[in-house]
């Protein structure tokens, strides 16, 4: 089996079909006597139509699709049970609302293809796929491609020492990574339940147990952005900001525990432990209550506490500083910061 793709479905009637759809679309550009695909649609416990629609396709591609039903545990235990159900060689997670490219996953199909079965010296099997995706916001007719030329060989395997210093927007997201599946279980990646932004966690921990990469210069996923109850909405996610703060702690853990010994995979876990600890910290000062200047108050002595090599160098990088500027004068900074960010790259 080559590839196994994750659905977490939580009330995703409107959606699940487009998103199914899209990969369904895809496997037919291919030739499905060489190349095999599973996809896990995961009833996170759904109250709506979504149980019967996840049926119903597994009953229309009984070859391709399995329904799998749960009590709701959030979205980190339907990726949970999606990677203890896996059987392909490889892993994706696509959110229900999400949908991929047809032509970019076919080619993405053709060339785990060529992994799996060995096709390519086994030598040059990686353990992370990196493809593009795209911030599909409403509203917005152009939209903006997140793709990382310039920063990863392009066509062949390469390790940690060829990945160049990458600016905060071009970031790896659990949109752009498909693992070796074997990496997520070596890892021992669990994501805590009923905890938004775990996505974060999914991308982060197993990183150290990556030595070989591969970056496909595809448009492969469209990340369906700007709806109002989305959970990466600006306000929802200061609603959230307990849950936010608990995954920022989890991956400072997972720092601390982590021997650093590859110099590049080092480097990229401080860079994106300092981008979701600004995060935290900008929710935190656009709240402006005391309950949420606590909890990034919080954060930074958790920080210093648990790891005093991490805290140096994240509190006083560029962003940990800028993050940090005392007084009215610093906090109008910092959102005029995040405000040109948010314009540059299209997140929320």
């Amino acid at each position: 089996m080559n590839l196994t793709i994750s659905i977490a479905i939580y009330n995703g009637s409107q959606y699940i079909k487009r998103c199914l759809d899209s990969i369904i679309l895809a496997y037919r550009k291919v030739n499905p006597e060489d190349i095999q695909l599973t996809v896990l649609a995961i009833n996170d416990g759904s109250k709506d139509d979504t149980a019967a629609i996840a049926d119903r396709l597994a009953e229309n591609y009984p070859t391709i699709v399995k329904a799998i039903h749960q009590e709701n545990g959030g979205h980190g235990e339907a990726v949970n049970t999606g990677i203890k159900n896996a059987t392909g060689v490889f892993f994706k997670v696509v959110d229900s609302d999400d949908w991929v490219g047809e032509e970019a996953l076919a080619t993405l199909l053709e060339k785990l293809e060529m992994f799996s079965n060995s096709g390519e010296d086994a030598v040059n099997v990686p353990d992370l796929v990196l493809c593009n995706y795209i911030y599909d916001k409403v509203g917005v007719k152009h939209k903006k491609v997140i793709n990382y030329k310039g920063y990863l060989p392009l066509n062949r395997t390469f390790t940690w020492q060829d990945v160049k210093k990458m600016p905060p927007g071009k970031y790896m997201t659990m949109h752009a990574c498909v693992y070796r599946t074997e990496v997520l279980r070596e890892s021992q990646l669990v994501l805590p339940k009923h905890t938004f932004y775990v996505d974060n966690i999914y991308v982060f921990k197993p990183l150290p147990f990556v030595k070989k990469l591969y970056y496909l210069d595809i448009n492969l996923y469209h990340y369906f952005i700007g709806r109002d109850d989305q959970s990466v909405n600006e306000k929802v996610m200061i609603k959230r900001l307990d849950q936010q703060l608990r995954v920022n702690k989890i991956m400072i853990d997972t720092l601390s525990a982590y021997d650093k010994s590859i110099p590049n995979c080092t480097e990229y876990m401080y860079s994106y432990l300092e981008i979701i600890s600004a995060i935290t910290s900008v929710l935190a000062t656009l709240s402006g209550t005391p309950e949420h200047l606590a909890m990034k108050e919080d954060l930074w002595k958790y920080m210093q506490e648990k790891d005093a090599e991490i805290y140096q160098k994240v509190r006083y990088s560029f962003v940990g500083r800028a993050v940090n500027l005392p007084g009215k004068f610093g906090q109008s900074a910092l959102l005029a910061i995040y405000k040109l960010a948010q314009k540059l790259y299209g997140f929320n």
